[in-house]
C-alpha cells in the first residue's frame, strides 16, 4: 500500500513504512498525482481534500491529525466513499491554556476585575468547555452558546448569541467553520453582529473566516472593540497587514501548538489508519515527550492569585513574542507556522512556589500546574 503524510506533522516519521511506501511532502504541495496509486492521506488543514484534489484517485481513507476538519468535503467524500477522521479534542488544552494567556495579558491592559467581567464563550466544545473551565476558576462570569448543543440536548443553560452580543464584556470564538447550513458559522461575525455587540475584547482562536475581515478592523477603527486577539486569519496565509496592524496581539494560527497536542494529533491519526487498513498499530503512541529542564521559580508573597499567575505563565509562554515574529514577518506566515517551536504545555513544567498562600495554590492545583512548595 501507499501512504501520503504532511512532512510537518511531527513523532510520524517511520511509523508507517512497515506496512507501506510512504510519501512526504509539504501539505499544501500534495498533488493528485501523488494520490492516484495512494491508499491513505494523512493530513492538516493546509491540504484542501477536494474534488480537485481526489477526483479519479485510489485514495480510500483521509485521517487529518488535526482538530478541524474544514479542510475535507465530507460531501464528496461520501459520494465516492473516502472515509476520513479528524483529531477532536487533541490540542483543546493547548488551545485553552492560549485563551488564559491572552486574558492574562488583557487583564494587566485593560485593567480587568475578572469578578466583575462577564465572558462569552460561542462553541462548548472540547475547547470551549477547557475555557469555561478556565474561566470559572479565575473567577469571571461565564455565558456559553452553543446552537447545536442547545438544539441537541434541550440544554437551558446555553443562551442565544444575541444575548452573548448583548451581555458580554469579552467575547471568544470557539466553533467550527460551517459555511452553510443551519449552523452557519462564516462570518458569523459581521457589521450587523458587530453593531449589537457590547463586548470591548474579542478572542478568535476558531477560524479566520468566522470574523469578517473589513468588519472587524471598521469595528476597531470605530472604537467598538478595544482590543482584539487573532490567531487564525481569513486567506491564510495570504493575511490582511492592515487588520494585523490593528489588532492587540496577532500570531500565526499557532494557538493549539503544543508539543502534547501534536502528540495527540499524530496518536489519533495513526490509530485510525490501523483500524482502516488493519494495521496492528491500534495502541500505538507517541510517548516519553522530553522532561523540560527549566525550573519556574515564583515567590508569592504578598501577590494575588492573578499576579502569581502572570509571572508564571508569561515564563511558560510569552504570547508577545509570537506577535512578534508574526508582526516583523507576516510575508513568512506559513514558514512560521510551520517551523514553530512547539510549546509545552503547563503541566509540563515544574513550579517552586515560595509563600504560597491558600488561595495561590489552589488556583495554580486548579488549573494543573506542577505546584512544588516550600
Amino acid at each position: 500500500m501507499k501512504i501520503v503524510v504532511d512532512n510537518k506533522i511531527p513523532f510520524i516519521s517511520g511509523v508507517f513504512e512497515p506496512f507501506a511506501d510512504v510519501v512526504y511532502k509539504a501539505g499544501a504541495e500534495i498533488s493528485r498525482g501523488d494520490l492516484l496509486d495512494a491508499d491513505a492521506l494523512v493530513v492538516r488543514t493546509r491540504t484542501v481534500c477536494n474534488a480537485k484534489l481526489l477526483e479519479g484517485t485510489s485514495v480510500k481513507l483521509i485521517a487529518s491529525a488535526t482538530i478541524g476538519f474544514d479542510h475535507v468535503d465530507a460531501d464528496f467524500c461520501r459520494r465516492n466513499n473516502i472515509s476520513w477522521t479528524n483529531a477532536a479534542g487533541c490540542n483543546s488544552l493547548a488551545v485553552a491554556q492560549y485563551v488564559l494567556t491572552a486574558l492574562l495579558h488583557v487583564s494587566q491592559k485593560c485593567n480587568l476585575n475578572f469578578d466583575k467581567t462577564t465572558i462569552g464563550i460561542i462553541g462548548a466544545g472540547n475547547v470551549g468547555t477547557k475555557v469555561e473551565n478556565i474561566c470559572r476558576i479565575l473567577g469571571l462570569n461565564v455565558l456559553l452558546c452553543d446552537a447545536p448543543r442547545k438544539k441537541k440536548e434541550k440544554n437551558t443553560s446555553f443562551v442565544d448569541i444575541d444575548e452573548i452580543a448583548e451581555m458580554s464584556d469579552i467575547v471568544t470564538l470557539h466553533v467550527p467553520l460551517n459555511i452553510n447550513g443551519e449552523y452557519k458559522t462564516h462570518h458569523l461575525f459581521d457589521a450587523k453582529m458587530f453593531s449589537k455587540l457590547k463586548a470591548k475584547i474579542l478572542i478568535n482562536t476558531s477560524r479566520g473566516e468566522i470574523v469578517e475581515t473589513n468588519a472587524l478592523k471598521s469595528a476597531i477603527i470605530n472604537k467598538k472593540i478595544d482590543f482584539t486577539v487573532i490567531d487564525v486569519w481569513e486567506n491564510e496565509p495570504k493575511i490582511d497587514k492592515n487588520l494585523l496592524s490593528l489588532v492587540d496581539i496577532a500570531t500565526p494560527h499557532i494557538a493549539g501548538y503544543s508539543l502534547e497536542g501534536k502528540a495527540a494529533a499524530t496518536t489519533m491519526a495513526v490509530r485510525a489508519v490501523s483500524k482502516f487498513f488493519n494495521l496492528g498499530l491500534d495502541k500505538f503512541q507517541v510517548a516519553n515527550l522530553p522532561e523540560i529542564e527549566q525550573e519556574i521559580i515564583v515567590d508569592c508573597k504578598n501577590k494575588s492569585a492573578e499576579s502569581v499567575l502572570q509571572d508564571i505563565v508569561k515564563c511558560a509562554y510569552d504570547i508577545m513574542c509570537d506577535d512578534n515574529l508574526l508582526r516583523q514577518n507576516p510575508h513568512n506566515f506559513e514558514t512560521l507556522r510551520g517551523n514553530y517551536h512547539l510549546r509545552r504545555e503547563f503541566a509540563a513544567y515544574k513550579i517552586f512556589a515560595g509563600n504560597v498562600n491558600k488561595e495561590q495554590k489552589k488556583i495554580l492545583n486548579l488549573l494543573n500546574f506542577n505546584l512544588i512548595t516550600d
